[in-house]
């Protein structure tokens, strides 16, 4: 018995006869064959994308090392223009501008060497610039005259001369633990003020020193401190001119007439053959008088004597002879320190200074 046939199913051989092969197209493009992705042909590829991006990455690295090269090499330049200018200025020509002054407040060139220690020059430029400022701004001195040629380069050997002082000091100071105190700066600034030497209030104040000086508060303190350390110093070491003072005080306090006394012991020679009389009225800011000596005065009552006064050059004792208001009639007997060149002298010939400048004549 024979199998029945589906009727949904034909032959194979029909559907072969059915089933014709494609007829290609001569004239479209053959399809070519999709290449085999692996970990070397991904490699490839990446080295291929890297090789194309370096012939733009390699320029602009080149560029930045230029520009860095470049960078560096016209700073270095500008800095080496720039000391040669500042060398050439200071120690060739001397010039003193504001500019090169506020130079040396930041870079410390040397002006001179005393025992190892190098003087900044800064602070010969400190002399010269409040000296400069007054005598053309007060004097109205032109410096480009003969005259003012002459006499700026005497001041010129004068600041010098005072720097190299000032070192000394310093050093002998040191040695002899002599030290200006803050408060004994302040303190002496505030009489200075309270007797409206230098204005009235605070503004003021700024408005002198910058008109006459041409000078912050910072710079008077820092000229001040220079001329409080070298009183203390001599004053430490001056022990004769103390005993003296000393002694013509303890005989006040024995009963000695004052103007008796003072003619006879005081070195003022203005004063000492008037008995020590000032021979004018002194008021709270006179400023012939130190404003150490009218402070004490005004707290002695008429009649009565002061203590013992440094003034820094000198010792002093001040008697209130009378008093009208803000006047004072007075008398004094005075001790002067010897100068500091007599302590200075030994040190000198023993640290002889170096000085980096010759002056100008």
């Amino acid at each position: 018995m024979k199998p029945q046939q589906n009727k949904f199913l034909k032959p194979v051989h029909k559907i072969k006869e059915q089933v014709k092969p494609t007829e290609v197209n001569p004239e479209e493009p053959k399809t070519e064959a999709v290449p085999r992705i692996t970990n070397e042909t991904v490699a490839m590829h990446r080295e291929d994308v890297l090789k194309g991006a370096r012939k733009y990455i390699y320029p602009l690295q080149h560029s930045k090392n230029r520009i860095i090269f470049l960078t560096t090499t016209l700073i270095i330049v500008l800095i080496v223009g720039f000391f040669t200018y500042a060398t050439l200025a200071l120690y060739k020509f001397q010039s003193y501008s504001t500019f090169l002054y506020k130079v040396t407040q930041v870079i410390p060139f040397p002006i001179a060497r005393v025992n190892g220690h190098f003087i900044s020059y800064n602070n010969y430029l400190f002399e010269l610039e409040h000296y400069v400022h007054y005598y053309q701004t007060q004097e109205k001195l032109n410096f480009s005259t003969a005259s003012g040629k002459q006499q700026l380069a005497d001041y010129k050997a004068r600041a010098l001369d005072k720097i190299l002082t000032d070192a000394y000091v310093s050093e002998l100071a040191s040695k002899n633990k002599v030290v200006v105190s803050k408060q004994q700066l302040n303190d002496q600034i505030t009489i200075v003020r309270e007797e409206n030497r230098l204005g009235q209030n605070q503004s003021e104040f700024n408005s002198v020193l910058k008109n006459y000086y041409g000078w912050t508060q910072n710079d008077f303190k820092r000229e001040l401190k220079t001329q409080l350390l070298e009183g203390d110093l001599v004053s430490k070491l001056d022990v004769a001119t103390h005993a003296k003072a000393d002694s013509a005080y303890a005989q006040l306090q024995k009963g000695t007439d004052f103007a008796t006394l003072a003619s006879q012991v005081s070195d003022d020679t203005t004063t000492k053959p008037n008995g020590g009389a000032y021979g004018f009225s002194i008021s709270r800011n006179n400023v012939n008088v130190s404003p150490l000596v009218v402070s004490a005065l005004f707290q002695t009552k008429p009649g009565q004597y002061t203590p013992i006064i440094n003034t820094g050059p000198s010792l002093e004792i001040d008697k209130n002879i009378s008093q009208t208001g803000d006047q004072i009639q007075a008398s004094h007997m005075v001790f002067n320190f010897q100068d500091i060149n007599t302590y200075l002298s030994s040190v000198k010939n023993l640290q002889k200074a170096r000085v980096y400048i010759k002056m100008n004549q």
